[in-house]
């Protein structure tokens, strides 16, 4: 319990722009990587995770302008339907800021199930455009990759506050 202290009184140097673009760049390069056999059904979405990861700690600073721009950079890298993504994204977005004050409060085990249920939701909407378009039910594996995505949400927070955690320095005891 008291760890759960410690994360929420927890004081945090700001996050650089360059940081922020930085770890956009790699997960529009983790979605991009050449995923083959059962490793395609979990792959996650990380440009989704990082749009939620950062909706949700800096709403000020990422918002739907950069879900918009990442949804379309994700249509035009994978060839789909054009807007698919960025409908999603901007969605995911939109919950990630409406929604960040109450997740940033909860431990990790109900911030994973939030980012579950947002991830969910991420999915089913671009599900449904590629449906909508005339493309078939893929099954439910398709969300396998919410799952995953997920499970990598604490390693994710862990890594992204690295930065931001200010260094002690050894002169000062």
């Amino acid at each position: 319990m008291q760890s759960r202290d410690m994360s929420l009184h927890e004081i945090l140097l700001p996050v650089s722009g360059a940081f922020i673009v930085a770890t956009f760049v790699v997960a529009l390069f983790g979605n991009l990587l050449p995923w083959s056999g059962w490793w395609l059904f979990v792959k996650p979405d990380f440009v989704a995770l990082v749009v939620l990861y950062w909706c949700i700690q800096q709403p000020r600073k990422v918002g739907f302008a950069w879900a918009l721009l990442l949804g379309l950079l994700m249509d035009v890298a994978e060839g789909s339907l054009f807007g698919q993504h960025a409908l999603a994204y901007s969605v995911l977005a939109f919950a990630g800021i409406v929604l960040h004050r109450r997740v940033l409060m909860f431990t990790m085990r109900d911030q994973i199930l939030h980012v579950l249920v947002l991830l969910f939701l991420n999915a089913a909407i671009v599900l449904a455009v590629r449906m909508f378009a005339g493309a078939g039910f893929p099954g439910f594996r398709y969300f396998a990759g919410s799952l995953t995505a997920a499970a990598l949400w604490p390693l994710l927070t862990y890594l992204f506050k690295l930065p931001q955690r200010p260094t002690l320095d050894p002169d000062r005891v």
